[in-house]
């Protein structure tokens, strides 16, 4: 019995150890992509569509950030990409615009291609970018940009 003890201790312990290590580089991973705030001034933030996802979904930005969306959609459907207060959320959601015209913040990306957009982030506060596609919203594709003071 005592050898049976010995070998299940090393083997419970390699498996806590492994447990711990997925936990934190989850946790290092989440803390990268949020930790660092762009701007003030023209930055690019390069963006991947896959599983009808936004990654990465949150970026932090400065007052006076114009962000220069590229967006590269793995997906074998159709996305968009809507950055903008509710008013504009509401109007996309609405399913007006099946394809978009160049507009700052907004733009149309077909399946397995790559779209670009700008936007200006003036005022401090979250801003949603979203998929207005039917049921893309509601399935989740969403992000936010947050405006941080400093």
């Amino acid at each position: 019995m005592r050898r049976l003890g010995i070998r299940l201790i090393p083997a419970v312990t390699a498996v806590v150890i492994a447990g711990v290590v997925i936990v934190a580089g989850h946790a290092l991973a989440g803390t990268q992509a949020t930790g660092t705030v762009l701007g003030p001034g023209p930055v690019t933030v390069e963006m991947t569509i896959h599983h009808s996802r936004f990654q990465p979904d949150r970026i932090r930005v400065r007052p006076g950030t114009t962000v220069r969306f590229v967006v590269d959609n793995q997906d074998p459907i159709n996305h968009e990409l809507i950055v903008g207060d509710a008013e504009v959320h509401r109007r996309h959601e609405l399913g007006t615009e099946p394809v978009h015209p160049p507009r700052p913040g907004e733009v149309s990306i077909p399946a397995t291609s790559s779209a670009e957009t700008t936007f200006v982030f003036s005022n401090p506060g979250p801003v949603l970018y979203a998929c207005h596609l039917p049921g893309h919203f509601r399935y989740g594709m969403s992000g936010y940009v947050d405006v941080v003071a400093r």
